[in-house]
């Protein structure tokens, strides 16, 4: 099934990210996560992929044990930064063949410490790139792309940041899954900046349940660029206990997510990281577990 059928104009499709474990102990860890959301019946599972193929082996390890278990369908994140024609090929047929009919195109970050590589030889410059070459040779596939509501870092200037978008809808891009924000009002600044440039496909919103005070010392590798609102930061001063922040990032994503239904979101994407604790009582708090 390809993603953009999970969309309905009276229903919020809710959808989980988890990334590719290092080792197959982790693996097993995270199945039965993934066991425990699943039971939340998500329109989709995707599974994250490193820059450059660098998870690609674990990813489709991954892939495999999931559908094993649960026939949600799976979107794979797929990078394209460095790579030529055929392995991309490759790559696609492999994904193919384990049960993916949905990708997450994007463009990738450079090969780390190669402080002299440059994109110039490349084939696939951009993730529009990517997007025009899954439509051609993969057209069964439905193919997903990134949103900034809160403005790509590399791309300061946001009308350029939103012509860029504009390219990659026009390669053939099916629907938009935003990075994490933790502001709804950056969400619908957005989605008015993608009407007012002609994007008309369904958008769906990115929301980090926050757990712990490390959590967040690790957003900026989690989401460059993320803001933390003023009000948040003051509760989170007040906490003293892990327990405590937890329930509170949990009770101020359920919030985003409660009113974002309200709106009429196309969709709502959970940042995982690997755990189900967080989305589950995010579930309760909106009364929405099964």
């Amino acid at each position: 099934m390809r993603i953009q059928e999970t969309f309905q104009a009276d229903k919020t499709s809710i959808s989980f990210e988890f990334f590719p474990p290092p080792n197959r102990e982790a693996l097993d860890e995270l199945l039965l996560h993934i066991d425990d959301l699943a039971s939340l019946e998500p329109g989709h599972i995707s599974v994250t992929y490193g820059a450059g193929g660098t998870t690609q082996e674990r990813t489709l390890t991954t892939i495999k044990a999931i559908t094993a278990r649960h026939d949600q369908p799976i979107v794979s994140h797929l990078t394209c930064v460095g790579s030529d024609l055929e392995t991309m090929r490759r790559v696609l047929r492999e994904l193919q063949a384990a049960g993916v009919m949905n990708i997450l195109a994007l463009r990738g970050d450079p090969p780390l410490h190669d402080h002299d590589w440059k994109s110039s030889g490349d084939h696939f410059q951009q993730a529009a790139d990517l997007i025009s070459f899954i439509r051609k040779e993969f057209p069964e596939m439905g193919v997903g792309v990134a949103g900034f509501p809160e403005g790509h870092p590399a791309t300061p200037n946001r009308m350029q940041e939103m012509d860029y978008l504009k390219e990659k809808v026009d390669a053939g891009a099916d629907y938009i899954v935003t990075q994490l924000f933790f502001e709804n009002r950056d969400f619908y600044d957005f989605r008015h900046r993608c009407e007012a440039r002609g994007i008309d496909i369904p958008i769906v919103a990115g929301i980090l349940p926050v757990t712990s005070a490390k959590m967040l010392s690790r957003l900026s590798e989690l989401a460059a660029g993320s803001r933390i609102p003023a009000a948040f930061s003051r509760w989170l001063d007040r906490l003293d206990d892990e327990e405590s922040v937890a329930r509170f990032g949990t009770h101020w994503a359920a919030e985003q997510v409660r009113e974002l239904m309200d709106q009429g979101t196309a969709g709502i994407h959970l940042y995982t990281l690997n755990q189900s604790r967080a989305c589950l009582r995010l579930f309760k708090n909106l009364g929405l577990s099964r």
